[in-house]
């Protein structure tokens, strides 16, 4: 079978506008660095801190260094080389931005979320659609609150999440058995509970459109489940990343377009690392700013 070309190699594992970025940023490596093919740790360590004196971003750095990566991805696999130079090279981030995976939640942990009972009527399958975006989709809080039923595409079994600030816009798939409970949600719950005209997706009980503080007050008695952890909307969130890299091993960029992080070195907070492992080398030359 033909090898692709570097292009159609980044285009098969990133989407397109990463793959666009990721191969100028390649092309301006080699242009600058004829002996790059044959590089080893020390010579992409250097490379970086001249990139940290020219540009002190570190979500800048963080972009450049992942491009390299892919380079030397893209030369293993060719056979070109057997080893990567800077797999293991990481970008020191800020100190107070460092992510506690330890503390988090598992994938069975998330699960117990949806197994509980409610005195209200029509509740119970408004939680488990609301439940079921935290802990499937990873939602966060005011993404969901900004939710239309025109939103959700259940003929293809998608749901699109706009995008804001913090977060790009995507569309996510939706889990098998997602597909009942939000049928059952549009069609019969929510128009029971609605008492006045709205397209937002998620209402309250008095059937009005939830809000943020609304989704945090409905995951507050979920805390007895883990009385000595942190549970809220924003560590299921971040919980749901970090299972998504460590327990099912999905690729950081596809990672960072489910969680719509505009940066990768957002995403790369959520990857745990092996405690026998040495710090990597990057760090001694890209303090925090």
């Amino acid at each position: 079978m033909e090898k692709p070309d570097l292009e159609n190699f980044l285009r098969g594992i990133v989407s397109e506008k990463t793959s666009e970025s990721y191969l100028y940023t390649i092309n301006h490596f080699l242009n600058t660095n004829p002996k790059a093919k044959r590089y080893q740790y020390k010579d992409i360590v250097n490379y970086m801190e001249k990139v940290s004196k020219k540009q002190s971003n570190v979500q800048y750095r963080i972009r450049i260094l992942s491009a390299l990566k892919k380079y030397y991805d893209y030369l293993v696999m060719l056979g070109y080389r057997s080893d990567h130079p800077c797999k293991r090279l990481n970008i020191k981030i800020k100190g107070n931005q460092t992510i506690q995976v330890q503390e988090l939640f598992n994938s069975m942990e998330l699960q117990l979320l949806m197994e509980r009972e409610n005195r209200y009527k029509h509740l119970d399958v408004r939680n488990n659609v609301l439940i079921s975006l935290l802990i499937y989709q990873g939602l966060a809080s005011d993404e969901i609150v900004r939710l239309t039923v025109k939103d959700i595409d259940l003929d293809n079994g998608t749901i699109y999440i706009k995008g804001s600030a913090n977060l790009n816009k995507r569309k996510l798939e939706l889990v098998p058995k997602q597909m009942i409970l939000f049928s059952n949600y549009i069609n019969e719950t929510r128009p029971a509970i609605k008492r006045s005209i709205t397209d937002k997706f998620i209402l309250t009980k008095l059937g009005k459109p939830i809000t943020v503080d609304s989704i945090h007050a409905m995951t507050e008695p979920l805390r007895v489940l883990f009385p000595d952890r942190k549970l809220n909307p924003q560590t299921i969130r971040m919980s749901v990343i970090c299972n998504w890299l460590n327990e099912k091993n999905i690729p950081l960029e596809r990672v960072q377009e489910l969680a719509g992080h505009k940066w990768p070195g957002t995403t790369e907070k959520y990857i745990k690392v092996n405690a026998l492992e040495q710090r990597e080398l990057i760090n001694r030359y890209f303090p925090s700013i």
